[in-house]
């Protein structure tokens, strides 16, 4: 992706995103139109059907459809879109009385490739799913003329949404939504809808000159019947793109008031069409979230001290010197893309993360961004080795995402091959994924009272980190801490102080650095060291250019 690509995932609103009715749509950068996707009649269905459907696909070349949405639903607009509303009543598996139900999204708007739903029976029978307008509820927007949906024959839908009683037993809330691409969210208890994770990236950065990202499409789903007292419910979606196929599994375990994440267990099995291009970044485990100001990047002219879905990317892996946790705050760009890659002999985990959990950080009551959920990737067997890629776009506001976070394997199979990988994504909320030792709770830039002019300030900025964690809280009264602090080849390091603060009974860092080079970037990293031992995760940060 270069600096005139769009962003990668827009939004509609101002604050409330992906909330609870049929008005959430994703309104994606352009994507090629995926082969039209095959309409299975009742007979069995598994695993190893999916993958083999996948692999077929993959040997025919990529076969763009075009636009057949009727004319009153392509130009429906944004009011009466969401005036469009799924019928509770008539959700799947609702008058069975099971713990899982399924909505359905209306076609639409920036929604306008369909997607085929079947239901699997406990026989292992699939049945297809026909779009009904008597599925919907069509509101005051159509009071003077409601549409004819018979005319408009099998639309198909735009996404799906799974319902559980995630937070009491009176209400079956939104647990997971599928909409728009590969596009999918869900929740665990006491949270509100954030980030979002994707099945797949293709060339979300290095897209050949003249081409832009590839979004690849769930183009069909099956959705397993679970038993009347399950705790899991799993669904399987035919992905397609220009350049690749592949078969998905989520088995998809909602949060318990003991255990109060969701976790996503997701399969899938890869195929790169038949004399399709080359591939050149191709993005495992995609997750798309939005940063716009935070405590080490704040907005004089907003009244919220903080506005982001994510605050940082969190690592863990295997590298040279062993197993290591890396914290990167995110940043907003004031133009262009930032891209920075972790290398990593073996990914033990990953994940854009929502540390801050304090309302008055945000003092926003209407997107409560303090409710908004952590993911933490875990690879499922051995990755080998590769890269953890970080987008970060320009973006005027909230309205749009802007950043980006995926695992890039070392190598890609052979021609015919398959590329098989699983992992979990734990949606996490007050209690999320945390390094061992300590962690960083908060960055800040800047400096409290100085005689250094503003132009001094910019050229030598200090950075002020707080650490917390069990291996500082296990240290007795009147330990000597040393922050060692590491910069690439365009940094000198000037000041680096360690001390206590007893406020928050945390341990603080100062440091202070420099660019060699103004006009170039510079790369931080820094932790906490006792007696030669590390007890702190690594922070890392890309100062800017000046």
């Amino acid at each position: 992706m270069d600096a005139r690509s769009p962003p990668i995932h827009h939004r509609q609103g101002s604050t409330v995103r992906w909330l609870c009715a049929a008005l959430l749509v994703v309104a994606l950068a352009p994507a090629a139109l995926a082969a039209e996707p095959v309409r299975t009649a009742s007979n069995a269905f598994d695993w190893q059907s999916l993958a083999q459907l996948a692999k077929t696909r993959a040997q025919a070349p990529w076969s763009e459809i075009s636009d057949t949405l009727p004319t009153e639903v392509k130009n429906l607009n944004y009011d009466q879109l969401r005036d469009i509303r799924f019928k509770t009543e008539q959700s799947t598996w609702r008058q069975q009385a099971l713990p899982f139900e399924v909505q359905y999204f209306h076609l639409g708007l920036n929604q306008k490739q369909p997607v085929r739903v079947h239901e699997i029976d406990a026989l292992g029978q699939a049945r297809f799913i026909p779009y009904s307008g008597d599925l919907f509820g069509f509101g005051q927007e159509f009071k003077h003329q409601r549409p004819d949906t018979q005319a408009w024959g099998d639309l198909g839908f735009a996404g799906l949404r799974l319902h559980y009683p995630l937070n009491n037993t009176a209400y079956k809330d939104e647990l997971a939504v599928f909409l728009g691409a590969s596009y999918f969210r869900m929740l665990g208890r006491d949270q509100q809808f954030g980030l979002s994770a994707r099945g797949l990236a293709i060339d979300t950065v290095g897209a050949p000159a003249g081409q832009s990202e590839e979004f690849p499409r769930f183009t069909e789903f099956w959705l397993q019947r679970p038993a009347p007292d399950a705790k899991e419910v799993t669904l399987y979606a035919l992905l397609e793109s220009p350049r690749v196929t592949g078969a998905y599994q989520f088995v998809i375990r909602p949060g318990t008031e003991q255990s109060p994440e969701s976790v996503a267990t997701v399969r899938a099995q890869l195929h790169v069409r038949r004399g399709a291009p080359p591939i050149n970044t191709l993005g495992v485990a995609p997750l798309t979230s939005m940063f716009v100001s935070g405590d080490n990047q704040p907005n004089a002219r907003d009244y919220r001290p903080e506005v982001h879905d994510s605050d940082g990317l969190m690592l863990h892996t295997d590298g040279p010197h062993g197993p290591e946790w890396l914290w990167r705050p995110l940043q907003r760009p004031a133009a262009d893309v930032l891209v920075n890659s972790f290398q990593a002999q073996q990914i033990r985990g990953f994940g854009l993360m929502q540390r801050d959990r304090n309302f008055d950080h945000y003092e926003d009551v209407e997107a409560r961004y303090e409710r908004r959920p952590s993911a933490w990737v875990v690879p499922l067997g051995d990755w080998g080795a590769g890269r953890v890629e970080l987008v970060q776009l320009a973006t005027p506001d909230e309205t749009q995402d802007n950043v980006v976070a995926y695992w890039v394997p070392e190598k890609l199979p052979e021609p015919g091959q398959p590329l098989a990988f699983s992992y979990e994504v734990h949606w996490q909320g007050d209690q999320f994924q945390r390094p061992p030792g300590s962690w960083v709770t908060q960055s800040r830039r800047g400096y409290g009272y100085t005689q250094r002019s503003a132009a001094e300030q910019d050229a030598q900025p200090q950075y002020v980190l707080d650490f917390k964690g069990p291996a500082l809280d296990s240290l007795p009264a009147g330990t000597e801490l040393k922050a060692v602090v590491n910069t690439d080849g365009n940094g000198r390091v000037l000041e680096a102080t360690t001390y206590p603060n007893p406020a928050t009974r945390t341990w603080r860092m100062s440091l202070q650095v420099a660019r060699v080079d103004p006009a170039k970037p510079v790369e931080l990293r820094a932790f906490l060291q006792h007696q030669n031992q590390s007890v702190s995760e690594v922070w890392t940060h890309l100062l800017l250019p000046q």
